[in-house]
């Protein structure tokens, strides 16, 4: 019998307002057993680091996973225009790696998403005190990232600003974001597997079924559009799972401080303990 449908609607469509952490059933997801992830050294582990490759590999790993829903939230929370926004965010990540600020962070005290919140509010707080300010540019780091995909996606996110009317509601809409955030890295992470495993199909038939969140598409009907046995579809959709699962957890323990935090963190995000 088919597993139960699970909705993402991530990689190439606007999320409208089902958000993953809500959608994802933990059944879906944990078929093949066993631990996921192997133990990896933390982004903050790698930001402490005194190797100059570690630091950095750190500031592209926070930019991944966190630089949309800073760049939203930054939008929202202190209603900058696109080209403010997008220079503080970049300016953000860079002034967390040079002040060292990750060596303050406390994974007993907060989750690191929550910490990261409140340091985008203090340094966008500073920048608007600093009447006159040199902006940013000359010899700082500018990573080329997708503003134009971010702005699309808050345009048509079903909680615009009229739709936020409280600093509570745009914690949560960060959080959401972050989550939004680490799934799509997991869902791209996934289609390069696919695509380096030559399993190409296999992607396709997971994004079919589970990504796109038509309630229309079932087993039998991708069974005849592919041309393959039922049975192959459920292998197929069963083996994404297991490596969609695997790849997201990885996501999500190397952005995490310590063991304590990832556990919060699964909970949090799946629902469900990391066995």
């Amino acid at each position: 019998m088919p597993a139960p449908k699970f909705t993402l609607r991530l990689p190439s469509k606007p999320l409208s307002g089902i958000y993953i952490a809500n959608s994802v059933s933990q059944d879906a997801l944990t078929q093949g057993g066993g631990r996921f992830p192997a133990t990896r050294w933390s982004v903050v582990a790698a930001a402490r680091s005194q190797n100059p490759d570690e630091r950095a590999r750190a500031l592209e790993t926070l930019f991944a996973a966190y630089w949309k829903p800073v760049y939203k939230y930054v939008r929202l929370r202190w209603n900058r225009p696109p080209e403010d926004a997008q220079d503080l965010t970049q300016g953000f990540f860079i002034e967390l790696l040079e002040r060292n600020l990750l060596a303050r962070f406390d994974p007993r005290k907060s989750r690191l998403r929550t910490y990261l919140r409140l340091c985008v509010d203090s340094f966008a707080a500073n920048t608007e005190k600093a009447a006159g300010r040199q902006k940013r540019g000359g010899n700082a780091t500018h990573v080329p990232l997708d503003f134009e995909a971010a702005e699309g996606e808050l345009n048509s996110t079903a909680m615009g600003p009229a739709a936020i009317p409280s600093p509570d509601s745009l914690e949560e809409f960060f959080e959401k974001e972050w989550i939004r955030s680490l799934f799509a890295l997991a869902v791209e992470d996934l289609r390069t597997l696919c695509v380096e495993r030559e399993r190409e199909k296999t992607f396709h038939l997971f994004e079919a079924y589970d990504l796109d969140g038509s309630d229309d598409v079932s087993y039998e009907q991708l069974s005849r559009e592919y041309g393959i046995p039922v049975t192959d579809v459920t292998n197929a959709l069963a083996w994404a799972r297991r490596e969609f699962r695997r790849i997201a957890l990885e996501r999500l323990q190397e952005i995490c401080a310590s063991e304590e935090e990832f556990q919060r963190e699964a909970r949090s995000v799946f629902g469900w303990d990391v066995k």
